[in-house]
């Protein structure tokens, strides 16, 4: 097993991590901003470094710091987290240099699923369902394109590859206005992510965000932990969270299981991964990877009971998966809501001191959060300051129980989205499952 292995991240993520190691008996490094000295998991770990300002870019994107800690604390290894440098090749790269384990997958792996047309062209190789779109990257043969799109059928979307989050997007519904949006996409993607590579695919009009989790040790074994639904989303930015996807089409559902697996396979996929589509009329298409540990994933911990952040560690060490497909039971249902400092309607940011936090309990109830009474968040990060899952033997129950640990939730002396997610698990159509990815944005302009 690791000996000691050092967080390179912050907030609720930092401390989940955190306890998975002391439950494997791992010593912790906390490497902090100067803004965050007072975040739990500092408190909390064997040791604690500074490692810069409050800026991002200074302390926790800063890789030589980071491996710099590393070197004087004697880490182990570095696990990532999610964000900041967790999908950077170039890091997992210049930690395995530095004599240190990187807790995720190889570096050429990042690279490949972090470019959206290898991505792609890696799972239709590798039998993943996805997007009818172009064969690659957009070239500058404007008839070729133009023939491609009526292939495809409009409307199309214009994506970077190298983009993600939302970003370096545009929806193209004639063939009148297809070559500008290209070279507007392209400018954008390459101010944006200094790549401006483009490719084109079907715009699937009302789909579902459904992913799958998956995990592989890169010794021959990989398992799916089943799907979320992750719909409910404003600005390509998940609020609420479920598992698993209620009304899938049976067969899809467990075609595309498989075929995550052997996908993982296929690759030599290494720790945790999701793999995420698009779900319309009882089809799943590939949309791309993410190679690292998500926000979401106590959801499927909670119907699996596998605790992901472990296996991470495990494997990371050189140990195969401890369990396998066939052991692998769904059981019940599970729902996360993204709990953030910002206002309910504006959703302004709102950092400040927390003057009472009261996490709900009770059978089922799960808070996975940094906070505490005394606690100042601080205006320089994401928003993000919990995750509250509720379990229940079916989904009424666990909708039941979110409606009521909501309710019991205190978080006072800042705003939050409490006020929000309260409305939406009371929501009817959301009650009924299956909203798409456009509803809650249509629903936020009413």
């Amino acid at each position: 097993m690791l000996d000691k292995v050092l967080i390179a991240n912050r907030g609720e993520i930092a401390l989940r991590i955190l306890r998975a190691c002391k439950e494997l008996g791992i010593k912790t490094v906390a490497v902090h901003s100067k803004a965050d000295r007072e975040l739990m998991h500092v408190r909390l770990a064997d040791e604690a470094v500074c490692i810069g300002p409050a800026s991002s870019a200074q302390s926790y994107l800063n890789i030589p710091a980071l491996i710099s800690a590393a070197e004087v604390t004697d880490s182990s290894a570095i696990h990532p987290g999610y964000g900041f440098l967790s999908e950077n090749a170039n890091f997992a790269e210049q930690v395995e240099r530095s004599g240190f384990t990187f807790i995720g997958p190889r570096a050429d792996t990042i690279r490949l699923m972090g470019d959206k047309v290898s991505a792609i062209e890696a799972m239709k190789a590798a039998g993943v369902p996805t997007v009818p779109g172009s064969d690659g990257p957009l070239g500058d043969d404007d008839a070729a394109t133009l023939a491609t799109a009526n292939r495809i059928g409009y409307p199309v979307i214009i994506k970077a590859a190298a983009g993600g989050g939302g970003r370096g997007m545009r929806v193209v519904h004639s063939e009148s206005q297809l070559l500008s949006s290209i070279s507007i996409t392209q400018n954008e993607a390459q101010a944006a992510f200094g790549d401006g590579t483009v490719y084109m695919e079907k715009f699937l009009e009302k789909p579902r965000h459904v992913e799958v989790q998956v995990l592989a040790d890169g010794q021959g074994n990989a398992i799916h932990l089943y799907d979320r639904d992750c719909s409910l989303q404003r600005r390509h930015q998940k609020v609420l969270e479920e598992a698993p996807a209620p009304g899938i089409d049976p067969k899809a559902r467990a075609d595309v299981l498989e075929a995550c697996r052997q996908a993982c396979l296929e690759i030599n996929y290494r720790g945790a991964g999701t793999f995420e589509f698009l779900y319309e009329d009882g089809e799943f298409f590939f949309i791309e990877m993410n190679t690292r540990v998500q926000v979401e994933h106590p959801v499927t911990e909670m119907v699996t009971g596998v605790d992901i952040v472990k296996e991470q560690l495990r494997i990371a060490a050189g140990l195969p998966l401890s369990i396998r497909q066939e052991d692998v039971k769904l059981n019940g249902h599970a729902f996360e809501c993204r709990i953030n400092a910002e206002d309910s309607r504006t959703f302004m940011p709102s950092p400040g001191k927390v003057t009472l936090f009261h996490a709900p309990g009770g059978l089922g109830v799960r808070m996975d959060s940094h906070l505490y009474t005394g606690y100042t968040v601080p205006p320089h990060y994401d928003s993000l300051i919990g995750k509250l899952i509720t379990w229940g033997a079916d989904r009424e129950t666990a909708l039941t129980r979110m409606r009521n640990a909501l309710d019991e939730l205190l978080v006072e002396g800042i705003k939050t989205n409490i006020d929000l997610q309260k409305d939406l698990v009371r929501d009817s159509h959301f009650r009924q499952g299956g909203v798409n990815i456009h509803y809650l944005e249509k629903k936020l302009a009413h």
